[in-house]
């Protein structure tokens, strides 16, 4: 979306520089991805007064003068225009300046005398076709002020990125909103808009009106809920004024004639798309809103021909398709130069139809642009009211009759209960619940308290994205600032799913062991091991570590080993992670184990005192001690030291409520001669969940109902033969469980049925008393070739036979 920073000025009169109402939007509002100058060109032309005027002495028809650039030095100027007057006011190029055109002002002699700078005209700074004579300024700026801030051409303009759901910025009343609750300022119809000729009130009515001589007709509320128009006669075709011009040239828009102008201004000034018909070319002065008929053509604005479908909303005359509804209009109504009626229309066009449409077209407008977005259905009737006095002003005519207005405008939104302590919990921070108030009605939302703790909020008209107290919350958040938002974590959960247990115990270790110093390892699970006592695994990563570790001390010990092979002694290091139990023919069992490892001095030695004693098997105990307590809170955690049979390295055994959960144990490493003791503590946190409930039926489909559940796991390749898959509706007693007729099916349905789906329950007419039909779908497939229609025939038969046989359940006949 382009917005033009003079003209959202003039709807909100702040004092922003452009690079500061830039950063308010961004910050507060969309991100405004660039930000041009326009006429750029001429930022270096100056105001200058011409002091002394005279004929050239060498020339007939030229003029030398004297003119104060506001440098201190009177500049000799020579000039060939005929307008010069003394003490006027006029544009001047120094030297050494381009001009638009390319061409480059030089010092040099004219006719004897030399000049120095340029008086421009208009057309030489590209701000008309006038040449005749120099640009002659109604200004009030001392000599040396830009031309650019004397006469406010210098207009900037943005691109800001507007996300789908605010539709409501599309045009720069919509900005203009959200500048005044940014800065105080209260926004108003630009000053630019005279006092306008009054319009009647309009004519409503649910289907049918007329508008002066014009009958308006809604065939298709659906497409079109709202439709509005007036009749303007007499109206003069021409160019727009400087202002309108200066309007739409700030957002990159050339002028095309003063009636579509205006048109354009509604549309990108206050967001609402209308069309100007010439009323001369309204055939049967009937203008009908209805479905487009079969393989109906329409020549639209772009000299396209254009087939229409029956899905399509169109704008019609008693003869033809004159305009899409909310796309483009129509070539044969088009206004031009020979238009002297005009009917002006603004209409509320359904954002689903106009998409529709405008996908099946594959052309996208300005005005589609909005109306598939939706647009405030509430600016309808006053966008009507102010197009028609502009359309008056700036072209002459007059308003015939009242405006109609037929159908009627959606619902508002609803309103949204808002609890202000819910909306500072998501937003993680106190917000008090004046401030919620008074942010929300900054930007057009009607609050009402409710309670204590509690809003109803009135979204309005233009704000139909907002419908639950979430987005209330995003309205707050953004209007505050997002730098406003705290950095820390909260505790609160995105869902209402809770942690699994074995996370949070595996949370609170890690907590504890951070707090202690530790620094976590999170090294893949992958040692060189043995096939006696690993797990290997099919393809490995690196035939160097190809099993699967039994202990989370198997892979801190190698990481101990590569610190000390780079002169570190003082280690401290753990990890929480997965260790696996081999098991024959089965999948291992898997337990969550937290490992610790150290070595090193106690505590960081310092100058005041002696050197720190070293890490010794007394630490470690007190280390798993701290392990197990956070672990398990509340539990009865012992160590048992271990006999000198149970090996050296084996020093105390973990227990939890007697049962043992894991050892403290003096590490053989490869170490240097200088490397201290290194002790592991391990502890196993719980075992993950490795058995599979095959769902029921699942021996149906290729497993014996007796195997085992892992079983399920086993991995087979892609089937490369079709399937042939038939389904089979059956008629089956209300107290007949569907699992017992599955049961026979897949029973009967024999090695080759692959899948057995449930897909249709059907009660009602047509079926015996107590009885309702169900459906499967039926999949067989043979992995070595494709199966004959007989044999699918046959296997269906034998399983029609079984179900009558044994639960007495026949095929629903068609």
């Amino acid at each position: 979306m382009k917005y033009s920073h003079e003209w959202l000025r003039a709807f909100v009169p702040h004092s922003l520089t452009p690079d500061e109402a830039r950063e308010l939007m961004t910050k507060h509002v969309a991100t405004v991805d660039a930000m041009q100058q326009l006429r750029g060109e001429l930022s270096n032309i100056v105001v200058a007064r011409v002091i002394e005027a005279g004929r050239h002495p060498n020339s007939d028809h030229l003029w030398l003068t004297q003119v104060d650039d506001g440098s201190g030095t009177l500049l000799a100027v020579v000039c060939g225009a005929p307008n010069v007057s003394v003490g006027a006011l006029y544009p001047f190029a120094r030297t050494g300046i381009t001009l638009p055109n390319g061409v480059t002002i030089e010092q040099r002699k004219i006719r004897g005398i030399t000049s120095n700078g340029m008086l421009c005209s208009a057309r030489e700074l590209a701000l008309g076709e006038d040449q005749a004579g120099i640009m002659e300024l109604s200004v009030s700026a001392e000599p040396g002020t830009r031309l650019l801030d004397a006469m406010l051409l210098g207009d900037v303009l943005y691109e800001v990125d507007v996300l789908p759901n605010r539709a409501d910025l599309l045009s720069h009343l919509g900005m203009a909103r959200e500048l005044t609750a940014l800065t105080g300022v209260r926004w108003h119809v630009p000053e630019e808009v005279p006092k306008l000729p009054p319009v009647q009130n309009a004519i409503s009515a649910p289907h049918e009106a007329h508008a002066a001589n014009v009958r308006v007709a809604i065939h298709d509320l659906e497409g079109c809920p709202r439709y509005m128009g007036v009749v303007v006669r007499g109206v003069r075709v021409g160019p727009s004024p400087d202002w309108l011009v200066r309007r739409l040239a700030g957002i990159g828009l050339r002028s095309i004639s003063n009636v579509v102008d205006i048109t354009n201004y509604m549309l990108h000034g206050f967001g609402q798309p209308m069309h100007a018909f010439d009323l001369a070319k309204i055939g049967g002065n009937e203008v009908i809103i209805r479905k487009a008929y079969p393989d109906e053509i329409i020549l639209t604005l772009d000299g396209i021909g254009r087939a229409l479908s029956p899905d399509m909303t169109v704008i019609a005359d008693a003869e033809r398709a004159v305009a899409i509804a909310g796309v483009i209009g129509g070539k044969d109504s088009e206004v031009t130069e020979a238009t002297r009626d005009v009917f002006l229309e603004v209409a509320y066009f359904s954002p689903a139809n106009t998409r529709r449409t405008r996908r099946a077209l594959g052309l996208s407008t300005d005005a589609s642009y909005r109306f598939e977005r939706g647009i405030d259905p509430a600016v309808t009737p006053f966008a009507l009211n102010l197009a028609a006095g502009l359309l008056v002003h700036v072209a002459g005519g007059r308003i015939d009759g009242a405006p109609v207005d037929v159908g009627s405008p959606p619902a508002p939104p609803p309103p949204v209960s808002a609890r202000p302590s819910r909306i500072a919990s998501l937003l993680g921070d106190n917000i008090p619940a004046a401030e919620t108030e008074r942010l929300l009605v900054s930007v057009g939302f009607g609050v009402q308290r409710a309670g204590t703790d509690r809003f109803t909020v009135s979204p309005p008209t233009w704000r139909s994205d907002v419908t639950r107290e979430c987005d209330l919350a995003e309205e707050i958040a953004r209007l505050r600032g997002y730098d406003r938002l705290p950095d820390t974590l909260r505790p609160q959960l995105p869902s209402g799913v809770p942690d699994h247990p074995l996370y949070r115990v595996s949370q609170r270790v890690r907590d504890r062991l951070v707090a202690l110093g530790y620094y976590e390892a999170v090294p893949l699970p992958f040692v060189a091991g043995n096939d006696d006592t690993h797990l290997r695994v099919t393809n490995p990563l690196s035939e160097n570590e190809p099993h699967l570790r039994t202990s989370i001390l198997e892979t801190l010990g190698p990481r101990a080993e590569h610190n000390m092979g780079r002169l570190q002694r003082d280690i401290r290091l753990f990890e929480v992670g997965a260790v696996f139990e081999r098991r024959e023919d089965a999948l291992p069992n898997e337990e969550i184990h937290a490992g610790a490892l150290a070595m090193g001095v106690r505590q960081p030695p310092h100058f005041s005192g002696p050197n720190p004693p070293l890490i010794d098997e007394w630490d470690a105990k007190a280390l798993a001690l701290e392990i197990a307590e956070a672990a398990f809170p509340g539990a009865t955690i012992e160590l048992a030291p271990q006999p000198a049979g149970a090996g050296s390295q084996l020093l105390w055994e973990v227990r939890r409520d007697s049962q043992p959960i894991g050892a403290i144990r003096r590490l053989s490493l490869d170490k240097p001669v200088w490397a201290p003791d290194v002790y592991g503590v391990e502890v196993s946190l719980g075992r993950m969940a490795n058995e599979l409930i095959a769902p029921q039926g699942e021996h149906a489909r290729g497993h014996a109902p007796n195997e085992a559940p892992l079983a399920a796991l086993r991995t087979r390749p892609l089937p490369t033969t079709p399937p042939a898959e038939f389904d089979l509706a059956l008629v089956v007693p209300d107290e007949l469980p569907a699992a017992s007729v599955e049961a026979v099916i897949a029973r009967s349905g024999g090695e080759l049925l692959e899948r057995l789906e449930l897909f249709d329950l059907y009660q009602g007419e047509g079926l015996p008393p107590g009885s309702r039909s169900l459906a499967w779908r039926l999949t067989f497939r043979d992995p070595s070739r494709t199966l004959r229609d007989k044999e699918i025939e046959g296997r269906r038969q034998r399983i029609i036979k079984a179900l009558d046989n044994e639960l007495g359940v026949k095929p629903r006949s068609s």
